[in-house]
């Protein structure tokens, strides 16, 4: 932080001390990504005119009294793009070559000759056109596999993700992938999305993979899914609650894979997302634009 300690007078708090030290601030970075805390510590008049968080997501910050205020939310567009498509790769090419099943033979001492799948030619839907969805969309691509988006806005010949369907033609999509990824924002048009109606669409041999928010799928009916067989796996790095609780079906489903909420975290992350902040906070000085402004009632940054 000492490049934003240079141009500003910097005081850091933790979640007790948060109520008694908005009034008096003109910016707020929300290092925390995970805290909850700033609804009931947003002050009843005035506040900071600028809140940054330290995350893609920004549906912790949304809460009415600040979507309702002047005050603008930026978000770390950018950092995590791709890292997390490099991810997402590494989890599909795991389910074709059935790698989590070859580590789990190898830790019982089990020799188990199998056959596993091509990769090129098989078909991806990714579900949200951000830029994270986009970096996904070329990584998968590279890779051989035949690429569709789902958005808001349907066009052709997009450059990343090649056909992005309307967001109302999501069951029709879910029919034709072999390997489902979520990259999409959180928010009242995207909760619940993945339901009971959504698996029952998919292959039977197609996979989920989330990257997104954890209540971008219903997960009660994701486990009664893959119990029965309804699509083949799925690879989670996002939940509704995290951590993931212990009696949580999906840590024993043999054909799911657990990450704790690390797709994006590479090396230097950290680094990455305090000098974007302070990239900003200069902008500012300088009466510049702010970079990655947030539409508070979309819930992400327009393109």
């Amino acid at each position: 932080m000492d490049a934003v300690e240079r141009i500003a007078k910097v005081r850091h708090v933790r979640e007790d001390g948060l109520a008694g030290a908005l009034p008096g601030a003109d910016v707020l970075f929300v290092y925390d990504f995970w805290s909850e805390a700033l609804a009931g510590a947003w002050p009843a008049e005035g506040g900071p005119s600028w809140v940054h968080i330290a995350s893609a997501g920004v549906d912790r910050l949304l809460f009415p009294a600040l979507v309702e205020s002047d005050t603008i939310v930026t978000n770390s567009r950018g950092i995590f793009d791709e890292p997390i498509a490099e991810y997402v790769l590494g989890l599909v090419l795991c389910f074709a070559k059935d790698l989590h099943t070859t580590l789990r033979l190898q830790a019982e001492g089990t020799w188990r000759h199998r056959e596993t799948e091509r990769l090129a030619g098989a078909r991806a839907l990714v579900v949200g056109t951000g830029p994270i969805g986009r970096a996904i969309g070329r990584k998968l691509a590279a890779a051989g596999l035949r690429v569709t988006g789902i958005g808001r806005t349907a066009r052709t010949g997009d450059p990343d993700l090649g056909e992005v369907l309307p967001d109302g033609r999501l069951r029709e999509a879910l029919a034709e992938a072999d390997y489902v990824v979520l990259a999409a924002p959180l928010t009242d048009r995207t909760r619940g999305m993945v339901d009971a109606a959504a698996l029952a669409a998919m292959r039977p041999t197609a996979r989920l993979v989330n990257v997104g928010r954890g209540p971008l799928v219903v997960e009660d009916d994701l486990v009664e899914a893959l119990r029965a067989g309804t699509i083949a796996g799925a690879a989670l790095d996002v939940f509704v609650d995290e951590p993931l609780p212990a009696p949580s079906p999906l840590w024993e489903l043999p054909n799911v894979i657990v990450s704790p909420h690390m797709a994006g975290d590479v090396a230097g992350w950290r680094e990455e997302l305090v000098r974007l902040f302070a990239g900003n906070l200069g902008r500012r000085v300088r009466g510049e634009p702010l970079l990655n402004i947030v539409d508070k009632r979309l819930g992400y940054v327009r393109s």
